[in-house]
């Protein structure tokens, strides 16, 4: 890009990455080394070699495994070996297996338009989309979006059904409280539980438990929000002064506000 004659500007911008990164990787003749650090005993792959040996010799608990290297010298968790183990399996894992996945025929709301493993990257940046982007994507409304995300939710709904089908159900859900209209509620649930989404319908199942509880949040006008607010305001006072001060200081610094609300009202 740069031999084009574009500016360090204009390959940020195409390309997503800082300009101060741009502008230092073009004083290199070829792309930097970028090494990984050394290897401590706290990571797996510190024992890469004999976990490796294990593996191709059948031992492939997650338990015994960990049980191995602890004895060699480990001081990592079972969640980091886990992880570790568990892109080892899905690289082992038959592909005629995810074939017949794609190919299941099309159930309640979810169809096969869309193959829901693929990574979906950013129309405009061509970056890799992040779970938590997504997920916040997926409960914004669309009046609510700018135009850099509504490209990034066109791609997730066109890259993956399961995020389609969320968003339309946020949507709804949504278009229920700020309706306040609770007698949609039950026709909401009947179809999360039958979407084909197990934690979806998880979900509802669990609010069906607590459904006039949940009818009086949307129809009622009041809210305990009062309560709460106060209450975060007195733990975040707290925390800041956790290990430097006892109740007294608390007390004090809890009056003045207290009063200047009652003088307010």
């Amino acid at each position: 890009m740069s031999k084009e004659g574009l500016t360090c500007s204009d390959i940020a911008r195409r390309t997503g990455y800082g300009r101060r990164s741009i502008t230092k990787w073009l004083t290199f003749e070829t792309a930097p080394d970028r090494r990984r650090g050394a290897l401590q005993p706290t990571s797996p792959l510190y024992f890469e070699a004999f976990l490796t040996q294990s593996w191709k010799d059948g031992n492939r608990r997650g338990r015994h495994l960990f049980y191995d290297i602890k004895h060699r010298g480990y001081t990592g968790s079972f969640s980091n070996l886990e992880r570790l183990l568990a892109t080892w399996r899905r690289a082992e894992r038959p592909e005629t297996d995810e074939d017949k996945d794609d190919a299941a025929p099309a159930r309640n709301g979810l169809s096969d338009r869309a193959p829901d493993n693929l990574p979906v990257r950013d129309p405009q940046t061509g970056h890799l989309i992040s779970p938590i982007v997504a997920a916040t994507l997926c409960i914004k409304p669309r009046g609510a979006l700018t135009i850099n995300q509504a490209r990034k939710v066109d791609a997730l709904k066109q890259g993956s059904q399961t995020f389609a089908v969320l968003r339309s159900f946020a949507m709804r859900v949504r278009g229920i409280f700020r309706g306040r209209t609770s007698a949609k509620l039950e026709q909401w649930i009947d179809d999360a539980i039958h979407s084909g989404l197990a934690f979806l319908a998880r979900f509802a199942r669990v609010l069906r438990r607590d459904i006039d509880a949940v009818c009086n949040a949307i129809d009622l006008p009041w809210s305990n929000g009062q309560a709460e607010g106060q209450i975060n305001r007195l733990k975040t006072i707290k925390r800041a002064m956790y290990g430097r001060a006892g109740p007294e200081l608390l007390r004090a610094r809890m009056m003045p506000i207290k009063l200047a609300e009652l003088h307010t009202k």
